[in-house]
């Protein structure tokens, strides 16, 4: 695709393989979607867009159109292009970081097992996530919003608290139904995140493309035996997560 002469912009196009429109579109909607263009609001003219990226005229154009498409916006012959749509909050999960907060967020999710192929790899477990119990039953689940899935989990849960209700453990998440079991006692948890991207596996169940951003959790709970009674890798994808932290949270035990 032709495009004016190199620019320092240039560099930051050519990093992606995502198509120039679509890289320039992505850019567009994002002013809609952060407010700096409303609707009723006209957008910068296509020699403005032109200038200001760096690109040629059928690039703008290509990424005018696909907004069009996706009715955030309309042309109105002799007057430009106005915003006529807003976008929905994609950023409507936000990731819990305490224990009560993420108990309480998963506690009515209703999880889509997968299959597992092949025997289960091991837990992952870092220094200070406690001894490895004996034994561990092994889920790979699904989890969707409006039938579009955002999150996809693989949980190790020890085999001796996994059999004391497995079929709460196939039908929800398994550390509510884990936080809700008598004689269980929780002495640590913690959770660590990653920003990465979906490898092919994650990409598949995520609908997302190779290597788009995501949010990864890696979830230990350690019982009184220092016992990893729980060990969870869940990857999200990075287009619908927020972290909210009180920085001036002053609880004391």
């Amino acid at each position: 695709m032709s495009r004016k002469p190199a620019h320092k912009l240039t560099e930051t196009y050519e990093r992606s393989r995502i198509p120039l429109y679509a890289q320039v579109a992505a850019a567009l909607r994002r002013r809609i979607e952060e407010g700096r263009w409303n609707p009723g609001d006209r957008i910068s003219t296509l020699e403005e867009l032109e200038q200001e990226f760096h690109v040629a005229r059928v690039t703008v154009r290509q990424a005018v159109d696909l907004l069009e498409k996706e009715g955030l916006v309309q042309r109105q012959q002799g007057r430009g292009t106005f915003v006529i749509g807003t976008l929905p909050d994609r950023r409507w999960l936000r990731l819990a970081t305490d224990w009560e907060a993420l108990v309480d967020s998963i506690k009515d999710n209703v999880p889509r097992l997968l299959p597992v192929d092949g025997p289960p790899p091991p837990p992952k477990l870092d220094p200070g996530d406690g001894e490895p119990a004996e034994k561990y039953a092994f889920l790979k689940s699904l989890q969707s919003r409006n039938g579009e899935p955002y999150a996809c989990a693989r949980v190790h849960v020890a085999r001796e608290i996994f059999d004391r209700a497995p079929e709460r453990f196939r039908a929800h998440t398994a550390l509510y139904v884990l936080s809700t079991l008598k004689n269980v006692k929780v002495a640590r948890a913690h959770q660590t995140f990653v920003i990465g991207a979906a490898e092919m596996e994650s990409a598949q169940s995520l609908g997302v493309a190779l290597n788009s951003p995501t949010a990864e959790a890696h979830c230990v709970v350690v019982d009184d035996r220092d016992v990893a009674i729980y060990v969870a890798d869940i990857v999200y994808r990075g287009d619908c997560v927020k972290f909210d932290i009180d920085l001036l949270n002053t609880t004391t035990e």
